[in-house]
């Protein structure tokens, strides 16, 4: 049918290049066009944005050395080009690791080849979710400061590996005990996976955001930082005002409710989590309004 139409304007317009077009042809352009807009989005993003313009800088001012023949400059970009590519990929290999993690992600995969079928549907039971939202707050009435970090699919090892091992279950009592103050635990964050808590004083790296409001400390800068670089969902407790945040996405929610941070656990409880989107959303506008 494409066929038919291509050559029925080749006879109303002889002069004219029409090129055959196949369905492959379109699926062929909806895929790379996905590829730009994802890897655009990602820019956008990172510190790769300051990267770009300073190519586009680098590109303006190689042209018009090609417009004016300035050879020897010339040469030198050409000679250089390669070793400015591997010094891009050093210089920016957490943000390329960070794409390609989230990339991992994405649901369509999972969709076409069902890589957890065999895997336990739950990540941690109601029980978890109620002992992490009563030592929260138990612990911002007293001020007591506290970093939770609640592991997803991404394995947190080489952070867990900077803390002391730990192997218990969770409970709020125990939540409570490690982030009190003087005691040999209570310095830095914990990783949760699953219903157990895996280990203690663990250190995050700190998001390298400006745009963070300067009231905030390193525990929220810590929190933030670790939500950048994976997809576990971080809740801190400060120590100066008791109020509770949560950090996902490289997203921060400061001063959330009990309602607020049960709703976000629930909504990463289970690994299919698609039905959930929606009530969160919903949750999360509800509390925006209330804290407006």
């Amino acid at each position: 049918m494409n066929n038919r139409f291509f050559e029925a304007l080749r006879g109303y317009f002889p002069d004219w290049y029409l090129p055959d077009v196949y369905w492959t042809d379109i699926v062929e352009i909806v895929i790379v066009a996905f590829l730009i807009y994802q890897l655009m989005v990602w820019i956008k993003n990172t510190k790769a944005w300051m990267l770009l313009k300073g190519i586009l800088v680098l590109a303006v001012f190689i042209l018009v050395a090609a417009i004016l023949r300035m050879n020897t400059i010339l040469w030198i970009a050409r000679n250089s080009v390669s070793i400015l590519a591997i010094a891009a990929i050093v210089v920016f290999q957490p943000e390329l690791r960070r794409a390609l993690e989230k990339l991992g992600e994405k649901r369509f995969l999972t969709a076409i080849v069902p890589l957890d079928k065999g895997k336990e549907n739950e990540r941690f039971s109601s029980r978890t979710i109620d002992s992490i939202v009563d030592a929260c707050f138990a612990m911002g009435k007293v001020k007591t400061g506290a970093l939770i970090v609640v592991e997803q699919a991404i394995r947190l090892t080489e952070y867990e590996s900077t803390g002391i091992y730990l192997d218990c279950i969770v409970s709020s009592q125990v939540l409570i005990n490690i982030f009190e103050h003087n005691t040999p635990l209570h310095d830095g964050a914990i990783i949760v996976r699953g219903n157990r808590i895996v280990s203690a004083t663990c250190y995050l790296p700190l998001s390298d955001n400006m745009e963070i409001s300067k009231e905030l400390g390193t525990r929220h800068r810590a929190a933030l930082g670790m939500s950048e670089v994976s997809d576990a969902l971080v809740i801190a407790v400060s120590e100066e005002t008791g109020y509770v945040s949560v950090a996902q996405g490289g997203q921060l929610v400061r001063n959330v409710t009990p309602e607020y941070l049960k709703e976000s656990l629930i909504r990463i409880q289970t690994k299919n989590t698609e039905k959930k989107i929606a009530r969160l959303w919903k949750g999360r506008r509800k509390h925006e309004r209330e804290t407006d």
